[in-house]
């Protein structure tokens, strides 16, 4: 016997923050904003915010300040994996250096 599948409900219609996000995104990666110093980021973003609240009038002040956050934060650099690793072995804790003595171990066993 097979079981009756339950319909697919429609897809949801995204929200006007999510639609908001989702430009400010876009806007974001359309005019180099990432590369820009942090003083012409802030002065880029009071300008995009202004378009967007313009351009989404049913978004709250509240919801217009998540979109700015997350924007913001889409803005920040993000923290790369090799230099963490190069943080690590500056403090003297790299993870290679402390499998290196269980591999050499291994290998006198085996031989």
């Amino acid at each position: 016997m097979t079981k009756k599948k339950a319909p697919r409900a429609a897809s949801a219609m995204p929200t006007a923050l999510d639609q908001a996000r989702d430009e400010l995104f876009s806007h974001i990666l359309r005019c180099g904003v990432l590369e820009a110093a942090p003083e012409h980021q802030k002065e880029w973003m009071d300008d995009t915010m202004q378009y967007i609240s313009d351009r989404y009038p049913d978004l709250k002040p509240e919801s217009l300040g998540q979109v700015r956050t997350l924007g913001e934060r889409f803005c920040q650099p993000m923290v790369k994996r090799a230099a963490a690793a190069e943080s690590d072995i500056i403090d003297g804790e790299s993870d290679i250096e402390a499998t290196e003595p269980e591999a050499e171990e291994a290998e006198t066993v085996d031989a």
